[in-house]
């Protein structure tokens, strides 16, 4: 639930994103904060054939600040957004340089993140999104 009092469920905008090509997870955040915001992971292998095809680095850490691979995460935000309510939708966003993973422990055995984990683990990252 936000700030505002909107009560946000974030799975149907975490499964939209993630059908872009390039993302791999996503996590959407918001409760008891002013708006809707999300970190989101890229599937390396994919991001890597993107930057290959665009002359650009091939190095992730190097990319989450990329415009254009900014962008591209940024058209399948706004195809989630496009589902729902404008109080329901993704105002910012972080692209990560890090893939969760099982063995990280931020995912179960079935693959469904663990979102305490990853609250835990990324409490700053999640708090610069409001700080912006």
């Amino acid at each position: 639930m936000t700030a505002g009092g909107k009560n946000v469920a974030p799975e149907g905008l975490e499964e939209q994103v993630r059908a872009h090509p390039l993302v791999s997870q996503c996590l959407v955040v918001g409760d008891g904060r002013p708006f809707i915001a999300a970190l989101v992971t890229v599937d390396a292998e994919s991001v890597r054939r993107w930057a290959e095809s665009r002359s650009k680095g091939t190095a992730l850490a190097d990319l989450v600040d990329d415009p254009d691979l900014r962008a591209e995460v940024q058209e399948a935000v706004d195809a989630a957004n496009r589902t729902v309510s404008q109080a329901e939708s993704i105002r910012r966003f972080a692209i990560l340089p890090n893939d969760w993973t099982e063995e990280g422990g931020q995912l179960t055995p079935s693959l469904k993140l663990k979102r305490a984990v990853v609250m835990a683990e990324l409490r700053r990252d999640v708090d610069a999104l409001f700080d912006q």
